[in-house]
């Protein structure tokens, strides 16, 4: 018997972590940003991004609780090796890109609460290999327990403090239902953009993948254990929505403001300050740190086992002898934990975040819909998931729009980033 159906607290467990770790500061930022440009008619873009990847997730869960294989095995089996390699220099890009996101995030989300040294950018890089190493030594030392502790209380500070907010600006009822039912996209400059960035922006990417590792934790492995990720999904995507919706009420109170990314976050503290007091400035600080640290905490957990799959697949040569290597104790994943932790130290120090991000834009813009067609691939042959967890028609359709959608949404972020 799964631990999830001897423990009913554990249907929220891995799907929160998933939500967690795709809210970032720049998902902050995004919401908010989009939010002061079109104000509460765009709050149906939140819904729709958090559906997609509810759907992505869900086939991604079904492949492995159907095949015993993770997503990765299976591409592994399926696509040949150029695949598997392509996806090991994808991951190293990735992380050491992410790294050095996360980590100035942090700094400059801290520095607005404190600031020990007179140099601001001493600060950031003090604060951001400070966060990295106190990640490292929790995911090092204490396992999936502590880790999953940690991000808990943070999620639970993010999403305290950002909904109470949002609730305290007093948005127009009217609109705000609106805004939720009726889907438009303000006449405005840019506001397509936005809107596309705004569904493209919820709920991560490369960290979808991670959710099969974490319920391996929690002791998922049949079939049958498909409801309850079905379950534990939607309340994971449930939070990350009404986290995204808060996030745009506060926005289009708050008007246009300039900025982005954690830079923004700290602005809106700001504006906070002059509508609700100082008190809702500092509690807004605290809730922005908290997603930031858990996002961060969340990727040094959690991309890890995909390298750790990686190595299993490249030593074993087969998905089924590499499946139980993937542990958190093993070789291949305490050297990528120590990596990712470590190594973006240098983008930290050395370049430019407006470069780090134009990069990540371009690397993480086609994500998405790559994982979109290889789940219409993988679990569209009943000889391969089973004729039970062949995708529907239903289920078709809606990875094939957002295959599409996500392929719309890559490109206007790279013109957004290069041209815009």
């Amino acid at each position: 018997m799964s631990k999830a159906r001897r423990n009913p607290l554990a249907l929220i467990g891995p799907g929160i972590l998933v939500a967690a770790t795709g809210v970032g500061a720049g998902d902050l930022a995004a919401a908010s940003f989009a939010g002061g440009q079109l104000g509460l008619a765009i709050l149906w873009a939140v819904l729709l991004g958090a559906f997609f990847k509810f759907v992505l997730n869900e086939g991604l869960a079904r492949w492995q609780l159907a095949t015993g294989t993770t997503p990765l095995q299976g591409w592994a089996a399926h696509f040949g090796k150029p695949v598997r390699w392509a996806f090991l220099a994808y991951l190293v890009i990735w992380s050491f890109l992410v790294g050095a996101m996360l980590m100035s995030a942090a700094g400059v989300t801290s520095l607005a609460i404190y600031a020990p040294l007179a140099d601001h950018g001493a600060n950031k890089i003090l604060y951001g290999i400070a966060h990295s190493i106190l990640a490292l030594v929790f995911i090092r030392f204490g396992g999936y327990r502590l880790f999953q502790r940690v991000m808990n209380v943070c999620i639970a500070l993010m999403f305290a403090i950002v909904v109470v907010t949002a609730v305290a600006l007093r948005p127009p009822i009217g609109e705000l239902v609106r805004g939720l039912f009726w889907p438009a996209i303000p006449d405005t400059p840019g506001s397509v953009t936005w809107t596309v960035a705004l569904i493209g922006g919820v709920g991560g990417t490369l960290t979808i993948l991670c959710y099969g590792y974490w319920i391996r934790e929690e002791g998922r492995y049949g079939s049958e254990d498909l409801a309850i990720c079905r379950i534990d999904l939607a309340i994971g995507y449930g939070m990350t929505a009404l986290f995204g919706l808060a996030m745009v009420v506060i926005g289009s109170s708050l008007g246009p403001m300039k900025g982005g990314g954690a830079t923004l976050v700290v602005g809106i503290a700001g504006e906070l300050e002059e509508a609700l007091g100082p008190t809702c400035k500092w509690a807004f600080l605290l809730g922005a740190w908290g997603a930031v640290f858990s996002s961060l905490l969340g990727v040094w957990q959690s991309v890890p086992y995909l390298f750790a799959d990686f190595w299993s697949l490249n030593r074993s040569g087969s998905a089924r002898e590499g499946e139980g290597a993937i542990d958190t104790r093993s070789g291949p994943y305490q050297i990528y934990l120590h990596g990712i932790a470590l190594v973006p130290i240098l983008g930290l120090a050395a370049m430019d975040f407006r470069t780090v991000t134009k990069t990540y834009a371009v690397v993480g813009a086609l994500f998405v819909p790559m994982l979109a067609g290889a789940l219409l691939v993988l679990n569209g042959r009943a000889e391969w998931v089973g004729a039970k967890h062949k995708n529907r028609i239903g289920t078709s359709l809606i990875l094939v729009a957002t295959l599409g959608f996500f392929l719309l949404a890559g490109l206007l972020s790279i013109r957004a980033r290069f041209f815009g």
